[in-house]
This record gives structure tokens, C-alpha cells and sequence, in this order.
């Protein structure tokens, strides 16, 4: 894609998730099926902003158009509930599909939460009241599988509470299918305690190494962590982003033995008390924005860019992805109220963002915009803040 077929383009934002009196939507979650040409957009509908108030997963799909024209845009359906994610008493939270290229089935994991218990509370009392559910569809979100719960993992026992993502997972070049997980270590097993201060949030994967048949966790990230997203940079190298209390993001990478913590280079802030932020791994590209595949990925990132404030969703960009130094400045892709968002790669350069975000309050909608990759590098190139290759 060159700058002439560009010239004029402005990314678009396309309210997909409208809150209202009714509704409140949040936790944006998206996959793009380059086999069937399709994006499927996930979030929860709740009854109020409150994390407690969830009651259901809902979906859109989308058709990419534009490849005759050169410009990316994409088609939405109507939303619809997905009402197979569900257990009695419980709310499903957190959607994170992840795909496994070879069955060709889309695995949709949450987690399901015992009514009117909050986050919080587990933590405070070290008793997890957090199922680990998935659904499978093979074609396409029209039909879904029934709950498959994997709450009897034993690493679940030990923790306080643990949550999937949210926004995506990832398969491997290998084929092995990776969910990010954070989970609250706690001492106590399963018995709920009365008090526990001792619970410490840590960022991890869930993990399958035989197409989905079998899960088990990784080793929980020795650093303080909690959100998190995931993507392969080279040969089964693969880079966790997850989100602190504050400062800056934690970034680490697993190269086979287990995820290490990256140094800081403070280029990636932290908002306020911390917010979800989204990562993708995709070809790297020659001058020309064409795909190179005898070069490693290269990395793209998106997270509110103030310190204090859920506002200003940039866009950054690293051609050395375990080099935390070479990360650029952000291209602002949103301006004003932002919050949790997921990233997307469609194909030559294009990506998909799917945000949180409103004139007021980020809560207000989810919104989708599709951009090339041209504009994020020339954020890059004037800014001399990354490796030019």
C-alpha cells in the first residue's frame, strides 16, 4: 500500500456498542478470521458501569470491504447475545477468543463470576468465586458449542481470583494456542479464609499444546502484573504487555524458559491506577508497507497515552519487540475520553481497533476504526523514537 492510494484517508471510528438507560457496554474484544474474511467484535452488556452488573456476552460480526478501492472499511451485522455463554448464577465476563488455525474452530474463553460477588471481595477474603469457561463455534459465531468449564485446573485452587484478558489470545507458529491470564496468588488452597491481605495479582498464559484438547498454566510473571495481552515475535518467542498499579507497563518475554521481565524504559506509561491495553504481533514491513516474512514481527500497541487520565488512545509501534527501548511515541487515535481497547491485524499493513471511548466518558460506546500502518510509522519517522529499518 503506498501514500498515493492513502492520500485523503481518515481513519473512521463506527459505533458498534451504544450504551444507553438500558445498557451499559464494555470490555471490547476482537478477532479477525483471515480464513473467512470475517471479524467477529465481543463485549459485555451491563446493567450499570459496575463490574457486578454484567449479564451477558454479546457479538457483532463484520465483512471486510474495500480491497478493489485500496481503502479497508468494514460492514457490521446486528448485535446479538451470546446466550451460550452462561452458567446458572453466575456472570460471564472478560471474552477472549483465540483461533485454532488447523480445526478451523474459534474458541471464545471467559470467565464466570457467582452473582454479586465482586473482584474485590474475592481478593479481601482470598475465596475465588471465578470459573474458567470456553464455547466453540466453527463457523463463524452463527452457532456455538456448549460451556466447556475447566475450574478443576489445579492452579485455580491456590488463587484468591483470577481473570482471562480480556481481548485476545494467540496461536503459535508451532500451533500451540496461548490465553493471557492474570490470577491473584494466594497461600490458602481452597478453603475461603475470613482475611487476606497476602493475595498479589500476576500475569500468565493458559496454555494448549494439542490443538485445545488440554489446558495448563505457565508460570506465574514474577512481576506485579494484572491484565494482560500476548503475541509471537519470532520461532515460539513470545512478548506479554500487561498493566501496573502505576508507572509504567510491565513488559516481559518468554523465549522457552518461562516469561522474564524486560527492564523499563519508561516508554510505555501506566494511566492512573492501571488500564487494559492490547498488543499484536504482525509481518514486518519493507519500506514500500509490504509484508516481509523472512524478518521477524514487529509489535503494535494500544493504551491510553496520559498518566493520569483514560483519555488519548495512542497507537505505538516497535520494529525490535524485545527491546523496550525501541518503542515509539504514540499517534493518537482517539482523542479525548479512552479506555480498554483490542487490537486486530487484517492483511498488508491494515489493522482494526476496537476502543472504549465517547465525547464524556469512555463508557459511552465501543467503537471500531481501521487505519493502515503507514500512519502510525510516520509518527515514528518524525519522531526518530524507533529503529528505521
Amino acid at each position: 500500500m503506498d501514500d498515493i492510494t492513502l492520500k485523503g484517508h481518515q481513519p473512521q471510528k463506527r459505533t458498534l456498542f451504544k450504551s444507553d438507560r438500558e445498557w451499559v457496554y464494555r470490555i471490547p474484544s476482537l478477532f479477525y478470521d483471515s480464513d473467512k474474511k470475517i471479524f467477529m467484535a465481543f463485549a459485555e452488556q451491563r446493567e450499570t458501569v459496575d463490574d457486578s452488573s454484567t449479564k451477558h456476552l454479546v457479538l457483532k460480526t463484520g465483512t471486510l470491504k474495500g480491497e478493489s478501492t485500496g481503502v479497508r472499511t468494514i460492514e457490521w451485522s446486528e448485535l446479538k447475545v451470546v446466550e451460550e455463554a452462561h452458567l446458572d448464577g453466575h456472570r460471564p465476563m472478560n471474552p477472549c477468543p483465540v483461533y485454532e488455525k488447523t480445526s478451523k474452530t474459534l474458541f471464545l474463553f471467559f470467565i464466570c463470576v457467582e452473582d454479586g460477588v465482586s473482584e474485590s471481595d474475592q481478593i479481601s477474603s482470598g475465596c475465588n468465586k471465578a470459573r474458567l469457561c470456553y464455547i466453540t463455534t466453527e463457523d463463524g459465531g452463527q452457532t456455538w458449542s456448549g460451556v466447556t468449564d475447566l475450574s478443576d485446573l489445579p492452579d485455580i485452587k491456590r488463587w484468591a481470583t483470577f481473570a482471562v484478558g480480556p481481548g485476545h489470545g494467540l496461536q503459535t507458529e508451532s500451533g500451540r494456542l496461548i490465553i493471557p491470564t492474570y490470577a491473584y496468588a494466594s497461600p490458602f488452597t481452597s478453603i475461603c479464609c475470613i482475611s487476606c491481605f497476602c493475595a498479589v495479582p500476576h500475569a500468565l498464559a493458559l496454555c494448549s499444546n494439542d490443538k485445545g484438547s488440554s489446558w495448563h498454566f505457565s508460570k506465574l510473571i514474577e512481576t506485579k502484573s494484572l491484565e494482560c495481552e500476548m503475541a509471537e515475535v519470532s520461532d515460539d518467542h513470545v512478548y506479554c504487555n500487561a498493566r501496573s498499579e502505576g508507572g509504567y507497563r510491565v513488559e516481559a518475554i518468554d523465549t522457552g524458559a518461562g516469561f522474564k521481565t524486560l527492564p523499563s524504559a519508561k516508554k510505555l506509561v501506566e494511566t492512573g491506577g492501571g488500564c487494559q491495553g492490547s498488543v499484536v504481533s504482525f509481518p514486518a514491513l519493507s519500506e514500500g508497507a509490504t509484508a516481509d516474512s523472512s524478518q521477524n514481527k514487529w509489535l503494535l500497541y494500544t493504551h491510553p497515552s496520559d498518566q493520569s487520565n483514560r483519555i488519548n488512545l495512542g497507537v505505538y509501534l516497535n520494529k525490535s519487540p524485545q527491546d523496550p527501548n525501541a518503542w515509539s511515541k504514540p499517534w493518537i487515535i482517539n482523542s479525548g475520553p479512552s479506555g480498554y481497547s483490542d487490537l486486530a491485524y487484517i492483511e498488508d499493513g491494515w489493522f482494526a481497533c476496537l476502543m472504549e471511548c465517547g465525547a464524556q466518558k469512555y463508557t459511552e460506546q465501543i467503537a471500531c476504526e481501521v487505519f493502515h500502518y503507514s500512519q502510525v510509522e510516520k509518527v515514528c519517522r518524525v519522531s526518530k523514537c524507533c529503529y528505521l529499518m
